[in-house]
């Protein structure tokens, strides 16, 4: 498979953007960082959505000469270095996450319903 990021479709199931993901690492990155690695990358990505976040919707202000980054690109970039962690470790982020919402909804329904700071 070749890595195809002018799809004709603009959406990608979860398993098609790890294959994909996977595809561009063995083909253009030549291989998977080391988890250790990705864990640091993906702090610093989460990071960059952070500080644009802060500085657009909260109180920071933008620094006259800093260079203010793009919200849609800085997710992009957190996105695909949890894909990598998730294709190293084997794991199906379809399956996880259909999981994980079950798990939330089983846990957290009445708990949000009851949240008096949630209610308009």
């Amino acid at each position: 498979m070749d890595v195809d990021t002018e799809a004709d479709d603009d959406s990608w199931t979860l398993r098609e953007a790890q294959d994909q993901v996977d595809q561009w690492i063995r083909t253009i990155g030549v291989r998977y960082f080391d988890p250790m690695t990705n864990l640091a990358q993906l702090v610093e990505e989460v990071g960059e959505v952070s500080r644009i976040i802060s500085r657009t919707h909260g109180q920071q202000s933008w620094k006259k000469d800093a260079t203010r980054g793009s919200l849609p690109d800085e997710l992009a970039d957190v996105l695909f270095v949890v894909i990598c962690l998730a294709n190293q470790s084997g794991i199906d982020l379809t399956g996880a996450l259909r999981a994980n919402l079950d798990k939330k909804t089983r846990r957290d329904a009445d708990r949000h319903r009851a949240n008096q700071k949630l209610k308009d």
